[in-house]
């Protein structure tokens, strides 16, 4: 449990209390912090303690919270577009609390992004934070503290969590088995999000940056047509939905062994309607970090242009934007704007392919002025 901790002198200081032998803890924790800052995997070590206290094998119940079989563990991922829906929490949340646990003395939900939590889903939450059962246990998440709803807030015990510095993300990224210059460049690129950078570390990551690089270097060469620019990025970004999809039919498959037969016909249509949601959320999510990447590198060969190596951010590309270099500063911020438009866009649910194709030949015409 501590070794989770070892970068996060306040979380230990409130958690490891609680969780060693005779310590009591909360119905309900609110860990908040940057993104990759440690807030799952603690969440998930939390859980671990939990149940393994007072079970006759609490190395087996520790190996099932690890690997997301523990029946007495709930994660909750929001599957809306921007928010928490209902669903999300009434069943698998509110309903369950009320349920004594399948095997161990407790029962454990995690709900990431609780700041996407709407007032009508907040209400469903209330009771549950404010009457929980004694065998209860809530770890909520958030990466913005300030838009969690106060009424959610003020009854949680609030555990914070700093983000790393550069150098020592660096370090983590490079302790994954990536090179050390590509662990720079992936916290660099990462804009000192940490779980983005370990995104862009692994081999999905590093599929991602590259459909990202192809589209920003086609736009300056001007010598790719716009539909063919986008089907190989939006390719990419399928190939992550369609990974998702395939992990969450597997969880859907062991929870639904766990209900009577009589309700599998329920539980399997939420999940369906479920995997259909997050698996777009994740494909937007990918498209929304590919678009960063090109930015980035307008942004770098800014910098190049100016003189400014140490700013550039694809440090591990300087040969490729070394050939790149020739458009006007003023050009490729125009090209760092559109590509930011673009990004923004996609909060009003527009269609990836014609977004993408249309700042293909934007970006065209902007850079070839």
């Amino acid at each position: 449990m501590l070794a989770e901790l070892a970068r996060q002198p306040h979380a230990r200081a409130v958690l490891a209390p609680v969780l060693a032998p005779g310590g009591r803890p909360s119905h309900a924790y609110l860990f908040h912090g940057p993104g990759g800052a440690g807030k799952r995997s603690a969440a998930r070590a939390v859980a671990s303690e939990l149940l393994a206290t007072g079970s006759p094998q609490p190395e087996d119940a520790r190996a099932r919270v690890v690997s997301g079989a523990h029946p007495d563990l709930t994660w909750v991922t929001p599957s809306g577009a921007h928010e928490i829906l209902v669903a999300d929490i009434d069943a698998p949340v509110v309903a369950a609390s009320s349920r004594t646990p399948f095997e161990s003395s407790r029962r454990v939900f995690v709900i990431e992004r609780v700041d996407e939590l709407g007032e009508e889903a907040a209400n469903r939450m209330l009771k549950t934070l404010e009457e929980p059962a004694p065998y209860v246990h809530l770890i909520l998440l958030t990466e913005r503290l300030a838009e969690v709803l106060p009424t959610i807030r003020s009854r949680c015990q609030l555990v914070r969590f700093d983000a790393s510095s550069a150098e020592d993300l660096a370090g983590q990224i490079e302790a994954l088995g990536v090179s050390r210059a590509t662990a720079i460049a992936c916290t660099r690129l990462a804009l000192g999000d940490g779980a983005r950078a370990r995104e862009l570390a692994s081999q999905e990551g590093a599929a991602l940056r590259e459909a990202a690089e192809r589209f920003a270097r086609a736009a300056v060469a001007g010598d790719v047509s716009a539909r063919d620019l986008c089907s190989q990025l939006i390719a990419t970004i399928r190939r992550r939905g369609e990974v998702t999809r395939a992990e969450l039919e597997g969880r859907a498959a062991a929870e639904l062994e766990l209900y009577p037969r009589k309700e599998r016909k329920r539980i399997e249509t939420e999940w369906t309607d479920r995997i259909k949601r997050v698996r777009r959320r994740v494909e937007t999510s990918a498209l929304d970090l590919a678009l960063q990447l090109v930015a980035l590198w307008f942004t770098d060969l800014m910098c190049l242009s100016w003189g400014a190596e140490d700013l550039v951010r694809h440090c591990d590309r300087c040969s490729q934007l070394a050939a790149d270099l020739g458009g006007a500063p003023l050009q490729l911020r125009a090209a760092v704007e559109l590509v930011e438009e673009t990004r923004a866009r996609f909060a009003l649910n527009v269609t990836e392919e014609l977004a993408c194709e249309a700042l293909a030949y934007r970006l065209e015409h902007v850079l070839a002025q």
